[in-house]
């Protein structure tokens, strides 16, 4: 979860930094309305509208991050490193109807939490809910040219 909020992270802030500059330009050409502000700054730092827009934005980036890296091989960059990988638990394709799903039900990395409790299944809320499993690879697996 670390190596993947790392990861995350930087997603996030390459997104906002691309979209502030959007914005930044478009404010200083007139494209967009700076609303009285002097500097566009000020307005992206005191308009909800603005804030709401660029996190929303990031928010996006971020989801995408996960959902693109388990839809394309069931493994994001910090899964693949601890050789773990998400499987279907009643063999039909992991959807991404399925993995919006585990990505909600996931509480940003709190339904892992029910792994320590549930010591029958050790399975997360997340992929109780979306009828997924993440299962421990060997070294010979999760070499990505066997996919």
């Amino acid at each position: 979860m670390i190596y993947d909020a790392l990861v995350a992270t930087a997603v996030g802030m390459c997104a906002a930094m691309v979209l502030i500059v959007v914005l930044v330009v478009s404010l200083k050409n007139g494209w967009l309305d700076l609303q009285g502000y002097s500097e566009p700054n000020e307005l992206l730092g005191e308009s909800v509208m603005y804030k709401t827009i660029i996190q929303v934005w990031v928010g996006l980036w971020i989801a995408g991050f996960f959902l693109w890296f388990w839809k394309r091989g069931g493994q994001t960059l910090g899964m693949r490193a601890w050789r773990l990988r998400i499987f279907s638990t009643n063999d039909e394709p992991v959807t991404w109807g399925r993995l919006v799903l585990r990505l909600i039900a996931s509480m940003a990395g709190l339904g892992t939490l029910l792994v320590l409790f549930d010591v029958k299944n050790k399975q997360s809320l997340q992929d109780r809910v979306a009828q997924t499993e993440v299962l421990k690879l060997t070294k010979e697996q999760n070499n990505h040219k066997s996919w």
